[in-house]
């Protein structure tokens, strides 16, 4: 059985402008370089990748991601130091709020059916 846990996620109308699965992306690009080459660690499609970077970077102030057109050196993604502080401060949250509530999640746990 996987590690319980809760999930964050912080709307922007019908959509959310970040949550865990946002937040796996970003750290992805950050490792990548790339939106494709995240998507591809991930088993996600490019235009799925692309979706969500587009929604996150519409939802904030300023966009979290930037990208590079290919060329002889190839294209490219990074977070912007706004998308660095942005995951920083979601992966933040995560911490803080399971911490909080790790004993009251796991009391609830123990009352699950076998």
């Amino acid at each position: 059985m996987s590690q319980p846990h809760i999930k964050i996620r912080i709307p922007y109308g019908k959509l959310s402008a970040i949550g865990p699965g946002k937040a796996v992306l970003l750290d992805a690009i950050v490792k990548h370089g790339s939106i494709s080459a995240a998507a591809k660690s991930m088993g996600m499609s490019y235009k799925r990748a692309w979706d969500l970077v587009s929604t996150m970077n519409q939802a904030f102030l300023e966009p979290l991601v930037s990208t590079a057109t290919g060329g002889a050196q190839g294209g490219g993604a990074q977070l912007t130091t706004f998308g660095l502080d942005v995951l920083r401060r979601y992966q933040a949250l995560e911490s803080k709020a399971a911490a909080h509530i790790e004993s009251d999640l796991h009391a609830l746990l123990k009352l699950l059916a076998k």
